[in-house]
Formats: C-alpha cells, sequence, structure tokens
C-alpha cells in the first residue's frame, strides 16, 4: 500500500435560523447544489422555503431529488 494523506474537514452550525447561511457558506465552492430530501417534513415546517429562497438570491442553482427513503425504514421487514 501507498502512503497517502486523507483530510477531510466538515463545518457543522447549529442553531435557530442558521439555514440562513447555507447561500453564503456554498458560494465560495459552486454555484449549483443538488437538494435532496425525503418525505415532505421539510415543506411542512417551512424550512424548504427558507433554503429555496436564501439559495435563489444568492444566484445558486438548485437541482432537486425528493424523495428520499431512510435506511433501514422503519415497520418494512
Amino acid at each position: 500500500m501507498n502512503n497517502f494523506q486523507f483530510h477531510n474537514t466538515t463545518k457543522i452550525i447549529f442553531g435557530k435560523g442558521t439555514e440562513l447561511q447555507l447561500a453564503e457558506e456554498i458560494k465560495p465552492f459552486t454555484n449549483k447544489i443538488l437538494l435532496h430530501y425525503g418525505g415532505g417534513s421539510i415543506k411542512k415546517i417551512g424550512l424548504y422555503d427558507s433554503i429555496r429562497t436564501s439559495l435563489t438570491e444568492a444566484g445558486i442553482e438548485i437541482v432537486e431529488l425528493p424523495g428520499a427513503m431512510p435506511n433501514p425504514r422503519l415497520g418494512v421487514t
């Protein structure tokens, strides 16, 4: 095996309203993202609209992929 180094930093931002920082965090890296979400609770609580507005206003293109399934799904055998 060849010697190598792997460096993987992860920035996690917690707190009320922090989804509004999403566009400024993404903008330095890309102008197009994949928004992958599940069954609709993101829309019911208003998070979807908040994220979409923030990204769109920042000029970030959104490609949507709804319908993510949990793995494993509860109650399914």
